[in-house]
Parts: C-alpha cells; structure tokens; sequence
C-alpha cells in the first residue's frame, strides 16, 4: 500500500503585493518554501494570518516561516527602534497555530521568524537588534540579502544526526535572534554564540531554525531536514 504523501499547513505573509494590474494586500509566500516542502514529499497548504488553530485537524504538520518582527509585547519588552511595525494578526494566528500543534502533538518546524515564535511560546525573548550586541557577527548585511557563517550543534541533537557533523555552514539575513528558548532546548549556535537552532527533544519533531533552508542555495544541504519534518508528519497521519 502506497502511503499519502502529508499535508503541511505553512504560514504566510499578508502584506502589500503587486502584480499584473493589481496592487493589494495578498496572503504571500517566497516558492522556494513550496519547493522545498514538495521535494522533501508533502503536500503544502498555506494558512494566512486570521486561520484558525482548529484549521490544524486537517493536517500532518506545521512549518512556520519568515518574515517580519514578532511585536516584542509579546515578551514583556518596549520595541526596538529597528523593530518593524507589528503585524498583530500575523502574530496571534501563528502562536494559536504553534499552541493547538503541541496540543495534538504535531510536528512543528520554525524557520527564522518561526524558530523566534516557537521561543517565545516556551517563555523565552529576543535580541531586538543584534548589531547592538557586543562582539557578533553579521548576521545580515542589508534587507533582502543573505552571510554566510558556520552553527556548531549539540552531541547528540537531532541536528548534529541529520547533518553527520557538529558544525556546518549556514546562511543568515536577520536583525533579531533568540536571546532566552525558554523551556526549548537551545542545540545549534554561531560563532558569537548566537542561538541557531532549539529543538523540544520529548516531541517525535519539535525543531526551529534561523537559517534558511528554503533558499534554493541551501536545498541540497537541507534537504535531510526538511524530510526529517516530514517523516515526522508521515508517522502522524498513520499513527494509530
């Protein structure tokens, strides 16, 4: 017997888009999220922000994505003045989202901004501005572009097994990072200690990244990953 391919709820932007004639809000994601999920061997559904958490009955996993800054109220701290206006709708559905996922225990991977929401949930904060932080690295140049710098992982994390190694090299284009995971365990950091990866090692597929392995550059190194989340979604659609 053949087995269904999972079904992968992604979150999406809402933000001004043009395109052809038209110039609107859209619920938009960069295809190279797309690409990645469908080699790796799910089918993707986008959720837009206003989904609601009772949505997640209909899927295998949750992967959250990029984008902007997550409203630092959500953990107690006044913003940043590099910190994007907050998108408050983005912000609840994705943390609804996150919550109901560990209440099913689905499988959940965070890239970027979703490593930050996944650390936040867990009670931990951010660095709202990271150039500000003594002694880092660059993390990002400028909007839009991508560094490269190296993550060492954890013996014995789920990172450290998929990758065959305890360092690799990763790619970055961020101005926050994870300054407390929180009750998540912290298994990935750069150079200058920033956090690079969490992972909840109790949950069969709990991990949160803030590098981007959707960038088409990075598909062939982190394709593992991403077909270890959907192994994991593959196990929770049959499980009994």
């Amino acid at each position: 017997m053949t087995l269904r391919r999972p079904a992968i709820a992604l979150t999406c932007y809402s933000e001004p888009a043009k395109w052809g004639a038209w110039s609107v809000p859209a619920a938009l994601i960069p295809q190279w999220y797309l690409d990645l999920f469908r080699a790796a061997g799910a089918e993707v559904v986008l959720l837009p922000p206003g989904a609601t958490a009772e949505s997640l009955s209909r899927f295998d996993g949750l992967a959250i994505v990029g984008g902007a800054d997550i409203d630092p109220a959500r953990y107690n701290e006044e913003a940043h003045e590099s910190v994007d206006l907050p998108r408050a709708d983005r912000d609840q559905t994705e943390f609804d989202l996150y919550a109901r996922a560990r209440e099913l225990g689905m499988p959940v991977f965070g890239i970027c901004r979703g490593l930050q929401v996944m650390a936040i949930a867990h009670g931990g904060s951010l660095i709202q501005n990271l150039p500000d932080e003594p002694g880092t690295i660059i993390h990002r140049e400028r909007p839009g572009e991508f560094v490269d710098h190296r993550a060492r992982f954890e013996q014995g994390s789920r990172l450290a097994e998929l990758y065959g190694t305890d360092s690799v090299a990763v790619n970055s284009s961020h101005h926050q990072a994870v300054r407390s995971a929180g009750d998540l365990t912290v298994t990935g950091r750069a150079s200058d200690e920033t956090v690079e990866a969490c992972e909840d090692p109790s949950q069969d597929f709990c991990v949160g990244v803030q590098w981007h392995p959707e960038h088409p550059d990075r598909r062939e190194a982190d394709l593992p990953l991403a077909k270890s989340f959907v192994g994991a979604a593959v196990r929770y659609a049959h499980a009994d």
